[in-house]
């Protein structure tokens, strides 16, 4: 076992990040552990225009480099890149096991975010990064002047489809309802924009390939009649999933769409354990949302150490 921790934080997003940067502040040893790079969501992001404290739109992945080396700065340690093989969260000694070393502490800060819902429709596995894509921010610029599908029409759909209106030639939307569920200034400019057609009340029922073109088969959900459609990609964007498989057999509590329950504090039934970000029940998900959870978890560990 390495030598013990206060704090493990497991997710580097903004909420593990900024955590890290009130814990370390306060000299609460910190390791965050985290499976990919750090800034989550947040590095994939082409532009944050929301943040408080940027005028201009800020890079994701600017942002997320500059959070990062705010924690470091104050003492954080990092293990990225690290798959996680186990972990305790019973006892006063709690411990987190990454690639064959297990680190113990005394408080666990559960941050691991969310990530995109798949349809789970024939041939999506299948085609997933080689025509199906879940990003527009990593995958738009590879669609440039050409025709795409998006799968979707609440709110990300409609943002990301934005997005990629600067590359592509043209989207068609499928979307389940008669209707958009997006935000209405993210909605009217889908629907006055040149390049944008919908397929209303439809689901995606199979992808396949023609050559390097994507073909979807849809299915109208009023009449059962099946449309194909021929494009060079696809693009869905349907929700999000808490990242919790590695937390369903120890003794969280979580809601039926599998969100972990937390107090005011982030504090979970299970005692030093904490949850902050995505991957926490709560209204809404936004940078700075996160950022909040994070906040409040450090302080309470700071509190309670």
């Amino acid at each position: 076992m390495s030598r013990p921790f206060d704090l493990v934080i497991i997710g580097a997003g903004p909420a593990g990040l900024a955590a890290a940067i009130y814990a370390s502040r306060a000299s609460v040893s910190t390791l965050v552990i985290d499976a990919s790079s750090a800034g989550g969501q947040v590095k994939t992001t082409h532009q944050v225009a929301n943040y408080p404290g940027f005028v201009e739109p800020v890079p994701g992945h600017q942002l997320a480099s500059a959070m990062k080396k705010q924690a470091e700065k104050y003492g954080t340690r990092f293990e990225l890149a690290t798959e996680i093989d186990g972990i305790g969260l019973a006892g006063d000694e709690k411990w987190v096991q990454a690639e064959g070393e297990r680190h113990a502490a005394k408080f666990i800060l559960i941050a691991t975010g969310s990530s995109p819902r798949l349809l789970g429709v024939p041939g999506e596995k299948e085609y997933k990064g080689a025509g199906i894509s879940y990003c527009a921010t990593c995958d738009g610029e590879f669609y440039s002047g050409k025709d795409i599908v998006v799968v979707g029409g609440g709110n990300s759909a409609m943002e990301e489809s934005l997005l990629l209106l600067q590359h592509v030639k043209s989207i068609t939307v499928i979307h389940q309802f008669d209707t958009l569920q997006a935000e209405q200034i993210s909605a009217d400019k889908m629907l006055r924009h040149p390049k944008v057609e919908f397929l209303w009340s439809h689901e995606p029922r199979g992808f396949d390939k023609s050559g390097e073109r994507m073909v979807v088969t849809a299915e109208n959900l009023k009449t059962r009649q099946r449309v194909t459609l021929v494009r060079d990609g696809v693009f869905v964007f349907v929700g999000m999933l808490p990242n919790v498989d590695l937390f369903r057999d120890a003794g969280l509590q979580m809601t039926p769409q599998g969100y972990i329950v937390t107090d005011e504090s982030m504090a979970t039934r299970i005692p030093g354990v904490y949850a902050a970000g995505d991957v926490r029940d709560k209204k809404y998900r936004q940078i700075a949302t996160a950022v909040a959870d994070g906040t409040v978890a450090a302080l309470e560990i700071i509190r309670q150490r």
